[in-house]
């Protein structure tokens, strides 16, 4: 599969500000080729970036500006064939199982064991994922950032991040490591960097959209963690920034695969 995905990006920040972002497709060994192409910019000169390694192939790039700035971001990458599986090694399957900032599995254990109580494995997967889908509603802006699974299911509403927050919420109650997941989906409408959750079963990972707005199948992973507090696309860990032009594409070469909810999928 031959995929091409682009984002860009125009922020102003203030003095002294230093930025973490993530948009660049991970790196996972596998494919058959791998182009990209990232340029930083402040009126026109190449701003130096630091490239860190995060979780599950994943990078940041790290800069800093020490005067106030109108910075431009321009990615692009081009990547053909599919990535190996991701092996789940023991600390991460324990990690992906615990509670966390915004996938708060101990305040909705009695939730998830009066929904999916008799429920495991690959059954629960598909259960979560449905009811999730069937019980909230996408409306863009709903949401605030401050907002977990609790607050969305409260609520009843989110965008792709608090489906997915809920979904590995609903999981993690139920001892299935869960993780969110940051991608590139050709197919989504509208457009954007979009969410999904990722459960380990039947001895890998396994994605799901409960959003069920993009095939699964020709997602591009960008990075993956705890829950959206670990993928941000764009964070300051100093000073701060106000986004002022986000654009974001996503396309396969031929036809979009055919989305199956039912069906089992690895990101690759």
């Amino acid at each position: 599969m031959d995929r091409s995905v682009s984002a860009r990006l125009v922020f102003r920040t203030v003095a002294d500000t230093k930025v973490a972002l993530a948009i660049s497709v991970a790196r996972n060994p596998g494919y058959s080729s791998f182009e990209e192409s990232l340029s930083v910019t402040v009126e026109g000169a190449q701003v130096p970036l630091t490239e860190l390694s995060d979780h599950h192939g994943g990078r940041i790039h790290y800069m800093e500006f020490p005067d106030p700035a109108e910075v431009t971001v321009d990615y692009s990458a081009s990547v053909a064939g599919q990535a190996v599986p991701e092996e789940a090694p023991l600390a991460e399957l324990i990690r992906y199982v615990r509670p966390s900032r915004y996938a708060e599995s101990d305040r909705l254990l009695p939730t998830a064991y009066a929904e999916f109580g008799g429920l495991h494995g690959e059954e629960l997967l598909h259960a979560v994922r449905n009811w999730v889908y069937g019980e909230l509603r996408y409306i863009s802006g709903s949401s605030r950032g401050t907002d977990g699974a609790v607050d969305t299911l409260l609520h009843r509403r989110g965008v792709c991040r608090d489906f997915a927050h809920l979904a590995i919420a609903l999981l993690r109650s139920k001892d299935i490591p869960a993780r969110l997941t940051a991608v590139y989906a050709p197919g989504l409408s509208p457009m954007d960097f979009h969410a999904v959750a990722e459960a380990h079963v039947n001895g890998a990972w396994h994605v799901i959209d409960p959003t069920g707005l993009a095939p699964r199948e020709s997602m591009l992973r960008i990075t993956a963690g705890r829950d959206s507090a670990d993928t941000a696309f764009l964070s300051t860990v100093g000073g701060s920034l106000t986004l002022h032009q986000m654009r974001v594409t996503a396309v396969v070469n031929g036809n979009l695969p055919a989305e199956d909810p039912a069906k089992l999928v690895v990101l690759r």
